[in-house]
C-alpha cells in the first residue's frame, strides 16, 4: 500500500511538529544541495524555527548570494520605477501634444484663420472673446496713457520748484552784493582843434599854435610835436 495524502495545515501537537521541522529541514537542504550540484546553480536557504534558530545553507556563500540577490532586487525595482516614469513620461508628452495643438488652433481662430467648421455658437463665442480682448487692451492703454501723463506733471512740478528756488537764491545774492550802477558814455570827448596858424609844409599842414604850446611846456625843445588831429594831407585840408 502506498503513503496517505497528508493534509497541509499546523500540526497542532508539539512534539509531533518538532520532529516532522527537524525530517522536512534536512530534506529541503539536502534537495538544495542536490539541485546546486546536478544544475550548477547558486542555491542558498535560509530558515528560522519558531524557536527563532537559524539554520541555512548556501552553495557559494550565503553573504556573495545575499549581495547578488541585492543587486538582482534593487536593478529590477529601478527597472520597474524607470518603466513607470518612462510611461508617465509618455503620457505627459502626448497631453502636452494635444494642448499645444489646441492652443494653435485657437490662436489661428483669434486671427481671423481657419474658421471653417464653427458652428453660429462657436463663431459668437469667439467674437466674444474678441471684443472682450479689445476691451482689455483698450483699458490698458488708457492707464498707460494716464501713468505718463501724471509723469509729465511731476516732473513739470519739480521743474517749477526748481526755477523758484533758483530765483530765490539768485535774489538773495543780489541783496547780500548790491551792484553800483556806473554810467559809462557811448563815446568820448575830444576836444576840437582850432584851425588857425596853420601852414603846409611838404604837403604836411602843420598847427603853429599847438607846436609852440607844447614847446613852451617842454621847456624849448627842438622837436616839434605832430600830433594825429593835427595832421592833414593837402586834399583834406581844401575840401
Amino acid at each position: 500500500m502506498g503513503r496517505g495524502k497528508i493534509e497541509i495545515k499546523r500540526i497542532e501537537n508539539a512534539n509531533s511538529r518538532q520532529v516532522t521541522f527537524s525530517k522536512r529541514r534536512t530534506g529541503l537542504l539536502k534537495k538544495a544541495q542536490e539541485l546546486a550540484i546536478l544544475c550548477d546553480a547558486e542555491v542558498a536557504v535560509i530558515i528560522f524555527s519558531n524557536t527563532g534558530k537559524l539554520f541555512e545553507f548556501s552553495s557559494s556563500g550565503m553573504k556573495r548570494t545575499l549581495s547578488r540577490y541585492n543587486k538582482c532586487t534593487d536593478s529590477s525595482e529601478v527597472a520597474i520605477v524607470e518603466c513607470k516614469a518612462e510611461k508617465e513620461d509618455s503620457k505627459m508628452v502626448e497631453a502636452l501634444k494635444d494642448e499645444i495643438a489646441k492652443l494653435e488652433t485657437n490662436q489661428l481662430r483669434l486671427l481671423g484663420k481657419d474658421l471653417t467648421g464653427l458652428s453660429v455658437k462657436e463663431l459668437q463665442h469667439l467674437e466674444q472673446q474678441l471684443n472682450e480682448g479689445l476691451l482689455a487692451v483698450k483699458e490698458r492703454k488708457e492707464e498707460l496713457l494716464m501713468e505718463q501723463l501724471e509723469q509729465s506733471r511731476v516732473q513739470e512740478q519739480r521743474a517749477m520748484l526748481e526755477n523758484e528756488t533758483l530765483r530765490r537764491q539768485v535774489e538773495e545774492l543780489r541783496c547780500l552784493f548790491p551792484v553800483t550802477e556806473r554810467v559809462v558814455p557811448s563815446y568820448l570827448h575830444y576836444p576840437q582843434v582850432e584851425r588857425k596858424n596853420v601852414f603846409v609844409d611838404n604837403g604836411v599842414v602843420k598847427c603853429t599854435s599847438l607846436v609852440s604850446n607844447c614847446e613852451n611846456e617842454r621847456g624849448d625843445s627842438d622837436t616839434a610835436l605832430h600830433l594825429g588831429y593835427g595832421l592833414y594831407s593837402t586834399s583834406e585840408f581844401n575840401t
